[in-house]
């Protein structure tokens, strides 16, 4: 089902995959608008409810699926990537499980693109990563570690939530500047200001909702900073 909304991509070729879910009711509302010209959005593919696999836009093409975005200095994030969208309500539609069938073809499909296009494994990434203050999805209930166990993306297993040391908005200090300096490492666009401000907090819940799936609440807890260490640590080693 082409949509006419892409353009000619800019710069390096494509190195990244975003996923995302579409947070209408049902297919036909969102593949009518992903299609629309007036709408001015698209994705490369659209994976239905029931594992089927809908293709929009050439892969060579600028879908425009990511809008305002950024991760590792990059903010043309439309141009480096391809973009997944998982029909879906979203959070406005209670969130619900992923239907087995549609997270098959998910997986699927994105092992195939990831191998096509030599897409490092911590490229493959939420649309709530590359464009936190605006987006969540594809959401807390994504399984992200199954897709990392059958080759998709970079995962590690989530450290247990305990008491302990916490940070949230209104600090400040050098913990805060190292936890930025963290986040910012492995991609998120997140100044190092000492500050725990808004926008890091929705930083902060962007990492929960991909990584940190237990508790989504924008709180830097003993878990969620070791989940992001755990995660760098074992971040594998870039293409020469």
């Amino acid at each position: 089902m082409p949509s006419p909304n892409h353009g000619a991509r800019r710069g390096p070729r494509p190195d990244m995959l975003i996923l995302h879910y579409t947070g209408m009711d049902g297919a036909d509302a969102a593949l009518r608008r992903l299609a629309d010209p007036l709408a001015e959005v698209s994705a490369h593919y659209v994976v239905l409810e029931d594992g089927a696999v809908v293709q929009m836009v050439p892969e060579g093409r600028r879908a425009w699926h990511a809008g305002r975005a950024s991760w590792a200095g990059e903010r043309d994030v439309n141009s480096r990537s391809l973009g997944v969208e998982i029909v879906h309500p979203g959070h406005a539609g209670g969130l619900p499980p992923y239907p087995d069938a549609q997270i098959r073809s998910v997986s699927a499909l994105c092992r195939d693109i990831v191998r096509r296009w030599s897409i490092p494994a911590d490229r493959v990434l939420a649309h709530s990563d590359v464009a936190p203050a605006r987006k969540q999805d594809p959401g807390e209930t994504f399984p992200w570690a199954r897709l990392a166990s059958e080759g998709v993306g970079h995962h590690v297993p989530e450290a247990s939530l305990r008491d302990g040391r916490f940070f949230a908005a209104g600090d400040s200090g050098r913990p805060i500047e190292a936890l930025q300096a963290m986040l910012a490492l492995y991609g998120y666009d997140q100044p190092v200001t000492g500050s725990f401000d808004e926008p890091m907090r929705a930083v902060v819940t962007a990492f929960q909702r991909h990584f940190r799936q237990a508790r989504v609440d924008g709180i830097a807890d003993a878990s969620t900073i070791a989940t992001l260490r755990d995660l760098i640590a074992a971040r594998p080693p870039a293409a020469p």
